[in-house]
């Protein structure tokens, strides 16, 4: 048997505010009606029903393939608008926390196609697991027996129904269903926020829409510092900083927000800690210390995806391939040699992954402002070329030289064991990408990295390349999201959200 579940039905709406209102309420509905449940059953209460509610959906359909409008604004848009006719549709989560990015797809898809918004509630179930609050964790008050009698009771994450195939371009949906209008559906959304939490520390509602990755922690130390400084300048840009733990921040001046929450300082960092710029609209700076390996990197990128960040930027050490590269020099990655294969069954190594002309821009300009270089001495400091990402962290180490026979024929200036990954999950997921490394050692040339020199150039290079990277983020947030969400990253066959 099974509990009457939640329902309130379809309505159409011309007016994106309305359209997010009910939403809300069908995912409040849905929340509070397996959060109830649980509550009972956790108590011990003997529940032989199942129990079920599902995520809100929106859908449009359109008779007509669209055009774009003469102006120039509307033709250069690269996302809201469906290219065909016909029927499109996706299940949602945590409106409140996507809220401004939701009002923009809805209203673009009003005003581009003249349609309505049809709101109702889906039939794809919403797993008891994501409808906990922030800080519940219902399983530790069970018995492991009844915790494994919750699959009888309540729908449990299925992995089969939030795969990326939507992302990957390999969706094959049936007959007459609709076509996808995101890039993933409530439940993936769901799973990577849970993820987040898990991974970085922190909640998904501080990450901020200009995200630096490192794979160093001397990179984080810096951040911190620049934090705490921020937060006591009282006309800072940011509004609040945020550390794993959520233990929070206000700029001096600023009273306390009621949504605040206390932080508390975990014993132990996440896997992945994040640190957040706080800036209004979300529009400020996050920083993830992703480790060492291309399996990190794949990781969170997998999960901040579904943010739908404006940019990445990874800032990190590399080894430098060129005898006239010295250490402490940048390179700006302009090609990718992906060796580091966590993409290959989801992005084909026959697929191009393009530098964005606006992010090699800004970077270029970032090192010329905070280095204080132009011209000639600007080319002594930086060269752009390709950077090579690998699995194998002792790749030198490799007999009959192979390795580095396939870096010379790609003209790979520089290796790391991140970029690539980052660039490629950032080609994948539609959101803006890019890489300025730093020469820490060139083991082609008996430079290898030793403690002594190491902490040398820790010391004299790394508050720098911060700089460079967040002044890289400040030009692309002056530009504007819409210069970034160019259409080299969309195919002619895509979704409608951003």
């Amino acid at each position: 048997m099974q509990t009457p579940i939640p329902f309130i039905a379809p309505e159409v709406f011309a007016n994106a505010e309305a359209a997010l209102a009910r939403v809300q309420a069908i995912y409040d509905q849905s929340v509070s009606h397996l959060r109830q449940a649980m509550q009972r059953y956790v108590a011990g209460a003997d529940m032989q029903d199942r129990v079920r509610a599902c995520y809100p959906y929106v859908r449009i359909e359109t008779a007509t393939d669209w055009v774009p409008a003469h102006d120039a604004d509307q033709e250069l848009l690269s996302y809201g608008f469906v290219a065909s006719a016909g029927q499109y549709a996706t299940t949602l989560t945590r409106p409140a926390l996507f809220e401004g990015y939701l009002l923009e797809q809805f209203e673009l898809l009003i005003n581009n196609h003249g349609v309505r918004l049809e709101v109702g509630t889906s039939k794809d179930p919403m797993p008891v697991h994501f409808s906990f609050a922030e800080n519940e964790h219902m399983e530790g008050e069970m018995s492991a027996a009844r915790r494994a009698r919750m699959r009888d009771v309540f729908d449990l994450p299925d992995l089969t129904a939030m795969d990326d195939s939507i992302a990957n371009g390999t969706r094959h949906g049936a007959n007459g269903q609709p076509q996808p209008l995101s890039l993933f559906t409530g439940a993936r959304t769901d799973y990577s926020l849970h993820r987040l939490r898990h991974y970085t520390g922190t909640s998904p509602s501080h990450f901020q829409n200009y995200v630096l990755f490192t794979n160093y922690q001397f990179y984080i130390d810096e951040f911190i510092a620049l934090g705490h400084a921020e937060m006591a300048k009282p006309d800072s840009p940011y509004a609040a900083f945020v550390e794993p733990g959520n233990v929070l921040s206000r700029r001096e001046g600023l009273p306390a927000h009621a949504e605040d929450t206390p932080g508390l300082a975990p014993p132990r960092l996440p896997q992945m800690p994040a640190y957040h710029l706080v800036r209004e609209g979300h529009s400020g700076i996050t920083m993830v210390n992703i480790g060492v390996g291309p399996a990190n990197a794949k990781t969170i990128t997998d999960h901040i995806a579904v943010l739908r960040p404006h940019a990445w930027l990874m800032v990190g050490h590399c080894a430098g391939l060129r005898t006239t590269q010295q250490l402490g020099d940048y390179v700006l990655a302009h090609a990718y040699v992906r060796e580091d294969h966590v993409l290959d069954e989801e992005l084909p190594l026959w697929v191009p992954i393009p530098a964005l002309a606006e992010v090699q821009v800004a970077l270029e300009k970032a090192v010329a402002e905070v280095t204080g270089c132009d011209g000639h001495e600007l080319k002594r400091i930086m060269r752009t070329g390709t950077v090579a990402s690998t699995d194998n962290r002792n790749w030198e180490l490799l007999p009959d030289n192979t390795p580095q026979r396939r870096f010379s024929q790609s003209r790979a200036v520089a290796l790391d064991m991140e970029s690539a990954t980052i660039a490629a999950n950032g080609f994948r997921f539609r959101v803006p990408y890019g890489t300025l490394l730093c020469v820490s050692d060139k083991p082609l040339h008996g430079e290898i990295k030793l403690p002594g020199m190491a902490n040398h150039f820790y010391r004299e290079r790394v508050n720098q390349h911060l700089q460079i990277g967040i002044r890289a983020l400040e030009l692309l947030r002056a530009a504007g999201p819409a210069q970034l969400h160019s259409r080299k990253l969309r195919s002619f066959a895509e979704v409608a959200f951003q």
